[in-house]
């Protein structure tokens, strides 16, 4: 099966509707209660300028996402991102999740992030054991923060150092800038290895 990652374009937002919806409509995975629309979708990819944004395609078929997005919009917490990743359910247990986090947290890395997040509902063991083989460790819990499907959540938010904290950071790169940097498809390479035999089945 051929593998592919890459940055999302607004072709790929009718797939990557269709592989949220499931999320939102049947979970409380993620606290959404309506499907984005395509225009809401478009809008969110176009302020996505400093964050990644990336799918994976399998056999020329986007079956996952990853994407990076700011914690709050004061200047001070530029240097750290909140980051989701979500895959077709009858694509899951591929390594397709995998490969677009070692992928982004690369190019997180290299665009000068510090420290990503995870916001995860609890519990879902897999999700947590997920972010842990990646490093995060968990930074602090929220109980019965959400209420979906006529239940409360509790949320945990997970953080994960990308790199030492410097004395004098310098701005993030722009997604422009970092994809003419080599090192931009030597990590989605490194996804793409990510991703491993388990695909070809």
């Amino acid at each position: 099966m051929a593998v592919r990652l890459r940055a999302a374009t607004e072709s790929d937002l009718p797939a990557i509707r269709a592989i949220y919806e499931p999320f939102v409509e049947q979970t409380a995975i993620t606290f959404a209660t309506e499907p984005p629309t395509l225009t809401d979708l478009e809008t969110k990819l176009r302020k996505k300028t400093h964050h990644p944004w990336l799918v994976c395609e399998l056999d020329g078929s986007v079956v996952g996402y990853a994407y990076a997005g700011p914690i709050r919009e004061r200047a001070a917490y530029q240097w750290a991102v909140e980051t989701s990743v979500y895959v077709d359910p009858d694509f899951q247990r591929r390594g397709v999740a995998r490969g677009l986090y070692t992928a982004l947290f690369e190019i997180l890395e290299r665009q000068g992030y510090v420290t990503a997040y995870a916001v995860i509902t609890t519990p879902n063991p897999p999700s947590i054991a997920f972010h842990e083989s990646f490093g995060f460790e968990r930074a602090g819990r929220f109980e019965r923060m959400g209420y979906k499907h006529g239940t409360w959540h509790d949320v945990e938010w997970w953080a994960l150092e990308l790199c030492p904290h410097p004395d004098d950071p310098d701005e993030p790169l722009s997604v422009e800038t970092a994809q003419t940097r080599q090192w931009w498809n030597e990590a989605l390479s490194r996804g793409v290895d990510a991703v491993g035999d388990t695909t070809q089945q």
